[in-house]
């Protein structure tokens, strides 16, 4: 279990089986640079076109289709005194007839601060003078390469990730992946300094960060949908439009988790689940939606032996 430091010098506006720039063995830590939304590094260069440029793949020595990729988040520090974000609510998130009223679609600025670990507008409109933001760092897209030879773009998401935009994708989350090729081809990007749920601006605060994960394999654990897991919870990801087919994929994932692991019925699955589930917005701007079904670990039973 070794750390390394992968420096991409290829980016990629989609996940699919790209030839991979980088190997390390089951259970490495890898440190990774990323670019920002648009594809401009920490320095203010422009390395990669947009939408939300992913490092060239990481091959897992081992991973096999039918396993699962374990990713865990250890660190995500910001690299860069800026972040970007749009002004104007996404016209899909509000009534059609308030469309109208919505400000032009302009670029802004943000400071951050990398001793504070806050950030604010640079620019503030009146009333927002005060507003200063505690950092909370999130990956908005990663995952692998999808089966059949398919690529996704990263404007989008799918079983194998994606732009999935999911606030609880940072700093101690673990997430699993299903793994559809060999080496499970793992990437990552689109970093947010700081996001809303539903990323309802079509941006968080987009920004650069060295980001730390741990990659692992689950052998034999064949999933359909990713899964991850905080210290307090646990939940299912369903990515699809419209939002209540994501949501309907996000269920069935955590029915199916409960069953397979936890050892509940089906019966068992849905009385827990009718009473404590929550759901979470993950994004509602692009191509497909996200939804999370979450379950906080204190009412969960002792998993199945």
């Amino acid at each position: 279990m070794a750390l390394h430091r992968f420096v991409p010098t290829r980016w990629h506006n989609t996940l699919g089986q790209h030839e991979p720039e980088f190997h390390c063995q089951d259970g490495d830590t890898v440190i990774i640079d990323t670019l920002d939304a648009f594809g401009v590094d920490k320095d203010g260069i422009s390395r990669a076109s947009s939408p939300n440029p992913v490092n060239a793949p990481i091959f897992i020595e081992g991973a096999e289709p039918g396993d699962a990729l374990c990713v865990e988040i250890l660190r995500m520090t910001p690299t860069r005194g800026t972040g970007w974000t749009f002004t104007g609510l996404a016209a899909n998130v509000i009534d059609p007839g308030a469309i109208a009223s919505l400000p032009p679609r302009e670029m802004v600025t943000w400071l951050i601060d990398r001793q504070m670990l806050t950030t604010r507008l640079e620019n503030p409109p009146a009333g927002l003078e005060y507003l200063t933001l505690p950092l909370d760092p999130m990956i908005g897209c990663f995952g692998v390469a999808p089966a059949l030879g398919q690529a996704f773009s990263n404007a989008t998401s799918a079983e194998n990730g994606g732009n999935m935009d999911y606030r609880r994708f940072g700093p101690g989350t673990t997430v699993w992946f299903p793994v559809a090729v060999p080496g499970a081809l793992f990437s990552l990007g689109d970093g947010h300094a700081i996001q809303g749920d539903g990323e309802i601006v079509g941006t968080g605060i987009e920004t650069t960060f060295e980001i730390e994960v741990r990659l692992s394999i689950a052998k034999g654990r064949k999933l359909v949908w990713p899964r991850g897991e905080t210290a307090d919870d646990i939940f299912s990801i369903g990515n699809a439009r419209p939002l209540d087919q994501a949501l309907q994929h996000a269920t069935t994932d955590m029915m199916n988790w409960l069953i397979a692991d936890y050892g509940l019925s089906s019966a068992g699955a849905s009385h827990l689940m009718g009473q404590v589930v929550r759901y979470d917005v993950g994004n509602v701007f692009d191509p497909a939606y996200t939804m999370a079904c979450r379950i906080p670990k204190k009412w969960l039973p002792p998993k199945a032996v």
